[in-house]
């Protein structure tokens, strides 16, 4: 009969475990619509708290208006320009999906001046594999086009029914990341005090965790945003049109590790060429391998300062993952997920290394019935 409180305390205890994790999911569920905007809300705060803590100085620690100040500059700096950029993207997307419904490239004239330009024996190779029949391609060409600009129609129309949920997720992230601006340090000690995890555990975890968010958004970020001015300036200049267009698709590529920023200038440079544009192409193409392409190498050090610890082939795979499954935001938070997962895995072996260091002292240091210490026995 000894045993039955213990048993009744460990029922207590399970019962209630139970009912945090149902509690929890409901949490979840309930939260999950928006969730990006939470994401994108925290990602944000980590990434401006410098600018807080600035304003804090600079209000003399009142914590409330610093975090309203940092969330003006915030919004009139970053959010405003960036919703401005898009629109005038999806105005030019538009424009050349039109043009080039209404104007369709022709294939056959531009194989016909690659074809030219190449040697007999690459002439012959060509004629070998097929590749001179480009019927088919052209047709699929168009097909493309048309689905593409129905794509964007869709997605205008649906971003238009969706304005209100759009407006109710854009209020609550800057809602949201008013109080992680001004608590945020309070949030993420009281976080770590209460996970179920060991507490040197949680804290490295949370070391790894802000250093790879500043790797992913102040590295990868600025740098994509560097290379995708830089491409939209050199596009500009030699009157390419739909330049802006080009340079966020040169931003967003510039992110993915391996495609890089080449996926983007590359193809406009030689499509230049063929075109008979050739100090355009020779121009885009220069200052794509010799400007662009360095910008990583010369930025990254300075504002990142050491690398993720990530392969680029694992980066490469989540952000594609991320992208799949949640779209733009994978693009950050695929990363991150990749580097959790292996900074929580290096945790652990340090541990185990750990380990097994002190079980190798402690067999090297144990006393035997005498009072005398293996090691002591050896030196005699």
């Amino acid at each position: 009969m000894a045993q039955q409180p213990h048993r009744t305390d460990e029922l207590q205890h399970a019962s209630f475990l139970l009912i945090l994790a149902v509690v929890t999911l409901m949490m979840v569920v309930i939260v999950w619509p928006y969730a990006t905007a939470l994401l994108w809300a925290a990602l944000a705060a980590i990434m401006f708290q410098p600018l807080y803590r600035w304003m804090l100085r600079t209000m003399r620690g009142r914590r409330n208006p610093a975090a309203f100040g940092s969330l003006l500059v915030i919004f009139f700096a970053v959010l405003l320009p960036a919703g401005w950029l898009a629109t005038l993207v999806v105005e030019e997307a538009v424009t050349l999906v039109t043009s080039l419904q209404s104007n369709p490239v022709d294939l056959a004239a531009v194989f016909d001046t690659v074809y030219g330009a190449l040697p007999r024996i690459a002439q012959e190779a060509v004629d070998r594999s097929g590749w001179a029949d480009l019927s088919s391609a052209q047709v699929r060409l168009q097909e493309l086009l048309t689905q593409s600009a129905g794509l964007i129609a869709a997605q205008a129309v649906s971003i238009g029914s969706g304005a209100l949920g759009f407006v109710l997720a854009f209020g609550v992230g800057l809602y949201v990341m008013f109080f992680l601006l001004r608590d945020g340090e309070r949030i993420g000690r009281t976080l770590l005090r209460t996970i179920p995890v060991e507490r040197s555990i949680s804290e490295r975890l949370a070391q790894r965790f802000l250093g790879i968010v500043r790797a992913t958004i102040k590295g990868s970020g600025v740098v994509g945003l560097v290379q995708g001015a830089l491409g939209a300036i050199t596009f500009v200049i030699v009157g390419l049109e739909s330049a802006l267009l080009f340079g966020v698709l040169m931003t967003i590529f510039a992110l993915v590790p391996v495609i890089g920023a080449g996926a983007v200038y590359v193809p406009v440079g030689l499509w230049l060429l063929i075109a008979g544009d050739v100090w355009q192409g020779v121009f885009v193409l220069v200052v794509g391998f010799v400007v662009i392409s360095s910008a990583d190498n010369v930025l990254r050090p300075i504002l990142v300062g050491r690398d993720t610890g990530i392969p680029d082939w694992i980066i490469l795979v989540t952000t594609l993952g991320g992208i799949s499954l949640l779209g733009f935001s994978g693009i950050v938070l695929g990363p991150l997920v990749a580097g959790l997962f292996l900074a929580s895995w290096s945790i652990l072996q340090e541990y185990r290394d750990e380990d097994e260091r002190a079980r190798e002292l402690g067999g090297d240091l144990r006393v035997d019935a005498s009072g005398h210490t293996p090691e002591a026995e050896r030196l005699g």
